[in-house]
């Protein structure tokens, strides 16, 4: 019986230790944030009465495009992690997972995810999530070595999960849906420009070239995170003009986009690791807040 005991006890720690060598293959918190801007797009974009079994559909196969890319992300990037302290202990570089694993289990579930949205959601989604995954792996990830311009080109990709989701729910794409596209890109440039900050010795270990590495001083860095806050601010209050949200939304997204631009200022005067990790740290809370107000507040067509 302590054999039988001794022998389950390994093979817990064993499917422990999978699910999480999995769980940051897929990189789960970053696959989470994909959902829940698809799940704010479907719902936005829905009319009436939510079709809550096409808003599964959508949200699982978007769900495997989103894992997928993350695992084929890391596998092409595994000899850089290996050089970077951050990425060292990831499984691919760290030898607990091997390179063929990760390409065979990335490159099926992409491919299922895409297929599963033309199936059972439509073709205009399943589009988008094709194309979100070819310039996020063949766009994107080869230019972090080649220029700072990565991270703009990137945060293409990055923004179009709302999309997917508003095509997912209406099958057509309409101004309203692409500001929601805006908003999460104009989000997205102080956000990456913190972490390429804080990290730059890292990125600079692997090869990358962010911006932080090529300018080593931040006045562009600083200054381009003004600049994508400062737009955010605007932006970030077209779903009322549009008509998609009501007054709430309007003054909650004008205090905290103003609040976020504060911290971007902050970062930009004085370009420590302490003022990009409060951007870094209000960019985290500024976008779930804001789209939750947005769904709270939304007018019903």
């Amino acid at each position: 019986m302590k054999a039988a005991a001794v022998t389950d006890a390994k093979l817990g720690m064993l499917l422990r230790g999978l699910a999480a060598d999995y769980s940051e293959l897929v990189k789960a918190r970053l696959t989470f944030l994909v959902l829940m801007t698809t799940l704010v797009g479907f719902y936005m974009g829905s009319r009436g009465v939510i079709d809550v079994g096409l808003m599964i559909h959508t949200l699982f196969a978007t769900a495997l495009v989103a894992s997928g890319a993350a695992a084929l992300n890391q596998w092409l990037e595994r000899d850089a992690d290996a050089k970077m302290p951050r990425t060292k202990n990831r499984p691919l570089p760290s030898g607990r997972m091997q390179p063929q694993e990760a390409f065979v289990f990335g490159a099926a579930v992409s491919l299922i995810g895409v297929i599963y949205l033309a199936v059972s959601v439509n073709a205009l989604a399943s589009l988008l999530a094709g194309f979100t995954l070819v310039s996020y792996l063949f766009i994107y990830t080869p230019l972090k070595r080649l220029t700072w311009l990565n991270t703009i080109v990137g945060a293409v990709p990055g923004a179009l999960p709302p999309i997917i989701g508003w095509a997912g729910a209406r099958g057509e794409l309409t101004p309203e849906g692409w500001i929601l596209f805006a908003i999460i890109f104009f989000w997205q440039m102080p956000h990456f420009f913190s972490i390429a900050w804080i990290y730059q010795e890292d990125y600079k270990a692997g090869g990358f070239s962010m911006l932080p590495v090529v300018d080593p001083d931040g006045a562009s860095t600083g200054r381009l995170s003004v600049f994508h806050a400062m737009m955010l601010l605007p932006i970030s209050l077209m779903p009322s003009i549009l008509g998609l949200s009501g007054a709430v939304y309007f003054l909650s997204a004008l205090v905290l986009s103003s609040v976020f631009l504060g911290f971007a200022v902050r970062f930009n005067r004085k370009k420590t690791n302490s003022s990009a990790w409060w951007l870094f740290g209000a960019s985290i809370v500024y976008l779930p807040v804001l789209l939750s107000l947005m769904v709270f507040d939304k007018i019903r067509p």
